[in-house]
């Protein structure tokens, strides 16, 4: 068993509404509420989900969860945001009480945004710098019998920088390999909301 699990620790969330892309956005509030935010390399931030309404805009729902991916011994550096209200792109948010959630091991896995430097225009060369990462991983499975299946391109937009990516969809995936992926994610910018790793239709 795992010394040190990583776990998901929700904060519902209510306010808003939110730009649809609020990556940097929510990182740059978590980071002024919490400064070790800027430093930890292991922590992951889930995009917010909730209601698309009008243009660009996002409306928080019963759903919506300012989530971060974490070590477990790490839980108690993030418990300052209960609670607490915090910008997100110029919306007020409240944070209410934390819950956590261990990893479940999910045969299909989904991001909504993965972004890797150098590969996005061509979805099949962007695939391939995908299986690359993969074969990293210690996955526990061949990483050729994993599913990847590449979606919609999308854009995130830092400051004056705009980064592209993909939604990208993992099937055929193995107990190990899937929690592997969850923990690991692909691509960069995971403290931004890319690259987050969830099983379809998960909550928490």
């Amino acid at each position: 068993m795992e010394s040190d699990p990583v776990v998901d620790v929700a904060f519902p969330a209510t306010g808003g509404p939110l730009p649809l892309d609020h990556g940097y956005a929510l990182f740059g509030a978590i980071a002024r509420a919490i400064p070790r935010a800027h430093t930890a390399k292991n922590w992951g931030f889930h995009p917010v989900r909730g209601r698309r309404a009008g243009p660009g805009e996002l409306f928080l729902d019963d759903s919506s969860l300012v989530k971060v991916r974490m070590p477990a011994s790490d839980i108690a550096g993030v418990l300052p945001l209960a609670g607490r209200e915090v910008e997100i792109g110029g919306a007020s948010v409240r944070l209410g009480v934390p819950r956590i959630y261990a990893l479940v091991p999910s045969p299909v896995l989904r991001a909504r945004f993965v972004t890797v430097r150098g590969f996005f225009e061509e979805p099949t060369a962007f695939e391939g710098a995908l299986r690359r990462q993969l074969a990293l991983l210690e996955l526990g499975q061949d990483p050729e019998r994993v599913v990847v299946v590449i979606g919609e391109r999308r854009v995130m937009r830092i400051k004056d920088k705009t980064i592209v990516g993909f939604a990208v969809l993992l099937e055929g995936l193995e107990p190990d390999a899937s929690l592997a992926v969850q923990v690991g994610g692909l691509g960069g910018r995971r403290h931004m909301g890319a690259g987050m790793f969830v099983p379809p239709g998960r909550r928490g």
